[in-house]
């Protein structure tokens, strides 16, 4: 959306406000914008995601407003809004498992753009401002998490928190300030509910210079080739607008079923007991979207080690740009990577597995084979897969590649009478 706008208001009130404040010229531009024809239905995860995250900022408001961050009131106060406030047993529902939701789509979203190569250049701000994003929602998630001073709320909090610990020199420091004192008490309570209101916030901030980033070189495409301009595109209403609508819908219907037959499902019973310090469950697990990396920081068997493998599994999806030696962009024309991309989703639905287990047998043994091979996949394959594999001819344009199997002249096929 950068440049002079094309919009021209025709009526003398709306040119005098877009004159002082050109929101509807933002609006026609944005709607107007230049979309590639061939994008399929996983591009349409960027809306939804848009769509999880408002519906998380107005029901979390709301919830706030019944809430209260307290030891002593915390837990009971959630069963006041299940029990007493109006529909506050729905709105509850769609908040916790709106967030489970928000974590598949963010998930489904990254691994189109690593399987498309949506890092490449010309958009490696666009994908270093998506990993921003996709921690900033691990923190509000965390935060959210404990909220309810539940079993595993607390323990949760507990050894997450715990972690920093192992951080040379500062890390007592850092856990004391979470904390707010010598143990997960009221002020760490207090703590996480302030966060956990103002992250989303952050989230929007972060999501609209995330947007911004991806109108200046333009959407990538299935196939990874660069745009021509006029023939390769479409504007982005009506066609991927109703795209979008029609996904959104159908994604709502899942989420509507989650919320309304298994509103539990992805969580845990034992965060329906209270909070007791005195009282260790007997297997600390985090919500499932953790589980990967909670599998990789118990690979390791020192607790610093395992803190850094953690966080650097999360820090390499910064460098992928860096990382990726291939000059072609879709996996769609690279049958090795192709490969080894799938094998990767196999390692991390591994590791989510390893990780909602007690890590004992061997389950400590394919964890540390699974986190080896998650490193091994960024810091080895990639690099040398994009340096000896001979990928398939790209198309010349967008176009060329959608009329492919329709050549011109050559009539549609008939159905069988």
């Amino acid at each position: 959306m950068s440049g002079h706008s094309t919009y021209e208001p025709k009526n003398p009130l709306a040119k005098w406000f877009d004159k002082q404040l050109p929101i509807l010229s933002m609006s026609y531009d944005f709607m107007v914008f230049p979309t590639p024809k061939n994008l399929n239905y996983l591009w349409t995860f960027g809306g939804i995601l848009s769509m999880c995250l408002v519906i998380q900022l107005v029901t979390g408001i709301v919830l706030a407003m019944h809430y209260t961050p307290h030891v002593d009131m915390a837990f009971s106060s959630v069963e006041h809004i299940m029990r007493d406030v109006n529909y506050g047993w729905l709105l509850r529902y769609i908040h916790a498992t709106g967030g489970s939701m928000f974590f598949i789509a963010v998930f489904v979203h990254i691994l189109r753009g690593m399987y498309y190569g949506s890092y490449k250049a010309p958009r490696e701000i666009l994908w270093i401002l998506g990993v921003i994003i996709l921690l900033l929602m691990m923190m509000t998630a965390f935060m959210g998490y404990v909220l309810p001073w539940g079993q595993m709320s607390f323990w949760g909090a507990k050894v997450i928190t715990s972690l920093f610990s192992a951080i040379p020199f500062v890390g007592d420091w850092v856990v004391t300030l979470l904390w707010g004192g010598f143990s997960v008490d009221n002020p760490t309570l207090n703590r996480f509910f302030s966060l956990h209101y103002l992250m989303p916030f952050v989230i929007v901030g972060a999501v609209a210079l995330h947007i911004w980033a991806l109108h200046i070189p333009g959407s990538n495409n299935p196939t990874g080739v660069s745009v021509k301009s006029g023939q390769d595109t479409v504007p982005f209403h009506p066609y991927i607008t109703m795209k979008d609508g029609f996904a959104a819908i159908v994604f709502l219907v899942l989420f509507a079923f989650f919320v309304f037959y298994k509103p539990n499902y992805l969580g845990h019973s034992i965060n329906y007991e209270i909070a007791d310090p005195l009282k260790t469950p007997e297997h600390i697990v985090p919500e499932w979207y953790f589980l990967p990396f909670y599998a990789i920081l118990r690979a390791i068997p020192d607790k610093l080690g395992g803190v850094l493998a953690m966080a650097g599994a999360i820090v390499i999806l910064f460098f992928l740009p860096w990382l990726d030696t291939s000059r072609v962009r879709s996996a769609k024309y690279r049958p090795i990577f192709r490969q080894f991309f799938w094998l990767f989703v196999i390692d991390v639905v591994i590791l989510g597995f390893v990780g909602a287990n007690p890590p004992e047998g061997w389950w400590i043994t394919v964890g540390q084979f699974a986190t080896a091979y998650y490193f091994a996949h960024f810091l080895l394959i990639i690099p040398l897969v994009g340096l000896i594999e001979n990928p398939k001819p790209l198309p010349a344009s967008i176009s060329e590649s959608v009329l492919a199997n329709h050549p011109k002249g050559e009539p549609a096929a008939q159905p069988a009478e």
